[in-house]
């Protein structure tokens, strides 16, 4: 079974023990690749914040 970056991304907002609880498929590592992943696909974009 193969679990993307996205859904990952989604699940962050359970703890790192929930969402391996959750997907015993996964380890702590593949967490931690996941969002150092997305950091670096960010850190590539600029985003234009206007204030209200």
């Amino acid at each position: 079974m193969r679990i993307t970056v996205a859904f990952v991304l989604k699940a962050s907002q359970l703890s790192v023990q929930d969402i391996l609880a959750s997907y015993p498929e996964l380890e702590e590592e593949d967490i931690r690749q996941a969002l150092e992943y997305a950091a670096c696909v960010l850190s590539e974009r600029t985003f234009s914040i206007t204030s209200a």
